[in-house]
């Protein structure tokens, strides 16, 4: 009697297991199904758009919020096609200050000599490397360069806070070679130093040669910059507000450290007397160069950076006045601070080899994600034009792969104008999921059937 008994016992437990492998295979067909169905879903997944082969992160147009998804390039600089009437400069770009972001430009990409311009960098570096009560003794190569210069002298002593003044209100050559020289230990290695910050700074097609913009080519080419390099180098100077202070000083006074020789100078950025709101500003000129020019200015709570190159030739030195004034003026009339928020519309992903609790096995198990955003993301601000456009950029795999934990990170949503990302955030999955597996199964049925 028990050995019949344990022979059912033995049979049962044989069919019982052979259901469970039947229950494991068809959950794989089902699954195999399911997926002709997430692609038949709705027609809203044509508004997704994949972004990449390597990844498969997706993309989702909302009409209704009227935004769009164009993918260009983020290190793609914009034309702006639409700006002022016409410009003198052979480049031109227009910044916002507080992001970077072209808001008008003209040939920006485009490498030229930026003359005295280049002094920009030259305070820069001597502001962050070496204290203003430096004195800095004067070698026979800095007193032998060309004009403009303050005529200093072979072994003479200044303080070096003097001369950032004279470097940069007068733009003397001179003292930039010598600024340089006490900086780097040479025009050679403070020109290493130029390149470096350039690259740091973000710079695309710059090189420097020169501390004073002459023009000047090595090795590594000739000296020169864009009109959107510029305008990023000048960005990054008025965040130092000593440098801001000097390039508004009107005059200047001072003398060696003997005492024996008295200097004053007055600022050449006729810019200060034409408009209110300069911070800063800096001109320049050579035979290659042209007259070129770079400045920052504020409009309200707007700060505008221009920056201009091959402006004019000799017989046209307020040229970069006029192109200045213009873009200014277009910069202000056409942009304001807009907040760009906008809820973004989660579409729900499938997740593979997933079962939930309360559903049968092999039923298509999706997430769609969650997110948390503070009320200073939302109520950030961005300059825009009427027209700009915000894409709303949702990226998650195709398809999810259980297991996933409540909270785990599976994508992210990101905001765009053009190149600039404004805010990402990443996105959570709302509930855990667990992995069919055959363990899985033979512990549902065993609960199941006998609990």
């Amino acid at each position: 009697m028990r050995r019949k008994f344990c022979a059912a016992v033995s049979f049962c437990m044989f069919l019982l297991m052979m259901g469970i492998l039947l229950v494991y295979r068809m959950l794989y067909a089902q699954e195999s199904a399911s997926d002709k169905i997430y692609m038949q879903e709705s027609a809203l997944d044509k508004l997704y758009m994949q972004e990449s082969a390597s990844d498969k992160l997706y993309a989702r147009e909302s009409v209704s919020d009227n935004l769009y998804m164009q993918e260009d390039s983020p290190d793609k600089l914009y034309n702006k096609k639409d700006g002022p009437d016409s410009l003198y400069a052979l480049s031109a770009v227009l910044m916002d200050a507080d992001t970077g972001r072209i808001l008008y430009e003209k040939e920006g990409e485009t490498a030229r000599p930026m003359a005295s311009t280049t002094k920009v960098m030259t305070c820069i570096l001597a502001l962050e490397n070496a204290p203003g009560d430096d004195y800095v003794i004067v070698s026979a190569n800095a007193a032998s360069q060309p004009e403009v210069k303050l005529n200093m002298r072979e072994g003479e002593q200044y303080y070096l806070e003097d001369l950032l003044y004279s470097l940069m209100l007068k733009s003397h050559n001179d003292t930039a070679v010598a600024i340089a020289e006490h900086i780097g230990g040479s025009v050679e290695g403070f020109a290493k130093m130029m390149n470096e910050k350039a690259e740091e700074i973000g710079c695309r097609d710059t090189h420097f040669v020169t501390p004073n913009g002459l023009d000047a080519e090595d090795e590594g080419g000739t000296h020169h910059t864009t009109a959107a390099d510029l305008a990023l180098i000048m960005r990054y100077a008025i965040r130092n507000q000593t440098f801001v202070n000097i390039t508004q000083t009107r005059d200047y006074s001072f003398s060696d450290l003997s005492g024996k020789r008295q200097f004053s100078v007055h600022n050449a950025n006729a810019l200060l007397d034409m408009t209110e709101g300069v911070l800063s500003g800096k001109t320049g000129f050579t035979g290659d160069a042209g007259y070129c020019y770079v400045c920052a200015c504020r409009r309200g709570e707007k700060t505008f950076i221009v920056s201009l190159l091959g402006c004019g030739w000799p017989g046209h030195k307020s040229y970069k006045w006029k192109d200045t004034l213009a873009l200014l003026e277009y910069g202000d009339e056409n942009f304001r601070y807009q907040t760009f928020w906008k809820e973004p519309v989660l579409k729900k992903r499938q997740v593979g080899n997933g079962v939930e609790k309360g559903l049968f096995p092999g039923t298509p198990v999706y997430l769609k994600g969650e997110y948390t955003v503070s009320d200073d993301e939302k109520n950030q601000k961005v300059l825009m034009k009427n027209g700009d456009e915000i894409r709303i950029r949702v990226s998650l795999p195709k398809k999810l792969e259980a297991p996933v934990k409540k909270g785990q990170t599976i994508g992210e949503v990101s905001y765009w104008l053009e190149k600039e990302e404004l805010l990402r955030i990443p996105l959570t999955a709302e509930k855990s999921i667990d992995r069919i597996s055959y363990l899985w199964c033979a512990d549902r049925v065993f609960h199941d059937f006998f609990h």
